[in-house]
């Protein structure tokens, strides 16, 4: 049986949770430290351990049938593959930033001045829109450190918390743009694979489901039950059951998770009693 190659980071930021994702498929991965290749024992996967900014192109040549990176190698590298869909973790941004002490006046400071950055591609476009001209130093690695030993006056770089900047005396003056970690494909797979593929998208998309959303049960007095409704739609429509106690109903539901405390508080004001929120494991629509 053919199995499907997936390319996934080696180490860094996307690794573990790429793993993790593929754990709450029901997918069994085993991985060793030194391991660049190993199989599923209950799917028929593949993984593929690479750097992340090869991935594009094991994807592109088949080496690889689909992969998972940051959505920031795609636009750089400019492979032929196909973008299947956003993951929704390895959120971050890519970013210019500038020695903390230095007086930012806008986009213009970077006129004429050299920027480092392992993002050429990005940086150059972003620059070529804006009418800057920058020298683009294209390094590989330790991009922070580039204006303390005089390489550059600022660097463009990905940035999650904006800890490592401020730990090398730099601050973060203008977002380019947002990035996270997406699922690609090659733009040439087989019937066959097609058919794992979308498999494995059921999984994901089981338990992308599930990370955003929450199920939440509560009691109410019956005559608070059509307001709470209208706050509480569910799927198609909330659960109302009776309770022993008369004129009470227990109610279930599903929120999403960005806008969970604000329907808290607003159920608390209808008159909801014992609020319960739980965690979903999988969620299958």
């Amino acid at each position: 049986m053919d199995k499907l190659k997936i390319a996934i980071q080696k180490s860094g930021r996307l690794s573990e949770k790429s793993l993790e994702l593929l754990r709450e498929c029901g997918i069994k991965i085993s991985k060793g430290s030194q391991t660049l290749k190993t199989n599923s024992s209950n799917f028929p996967i593949e993984v593929l351990f690479l750097r992340d900014d090869d991935i594009p192109q094991y994807v592109e040549q088949n080496v690889a049938d689909i992969g998972i990176l940051g959505e920031n190698e795609v636009w750089e590298k400019n492979r032929k593959v196909e973008t299947i869909r956003k993951l929704g973790f390895g959120n971050c941004r890519l970013s210019l930033a500038i020695p903390k002490d230095e007086n930012y006046t806008g986009i213009s400071y970077f006129n004429n001045k050299k920027v480092a950055t392992s993002y050429p591609k990005i940086l150059s476009e972003f620059c070529a829109e804006n009418n800057l001209y920058v020298e683009i130093e294209e390094i590989s690695g330790s991009v922070e450190i580039a204006p303390s030993i005089g390489l550059a006056h600022g660097i463009f770089d990905i940035v999650s918390t904006g800890s490592t900047l401020l730990m090398n005396g730099l601050k973060e003056v203008e977002t380019v743009t947002k990035s996270e970690a997406i699922l690609i494909k090659s733009e040439n797979l087989s019937h066959e694979k097609q058919k794992i593929l979308e498999k494995l998208l059921f999984r994901i998309q089981a338990v992308i489901y599930s990370r955003e959303n929450k199920y939440i049960l509560l009691n109410a007095p019956n005559t608070a039950i059509s307001a709470i409704i209208e706050v509480l739609p569910g799927m198609k429509s909330p659960t109302v059951l009776p309770l022993a106690k008369e004129g009470w109903s227990s109610i279930h539901s599903v929120i999403k998770e960005d806008e969970f405390w604000d329907i808290i508080d607003r159920l608390k004001n209808l008159g909801a009693e014992s609020i319960l929120v739980v965690p979903i494991e999988k969620m299958i629509l």
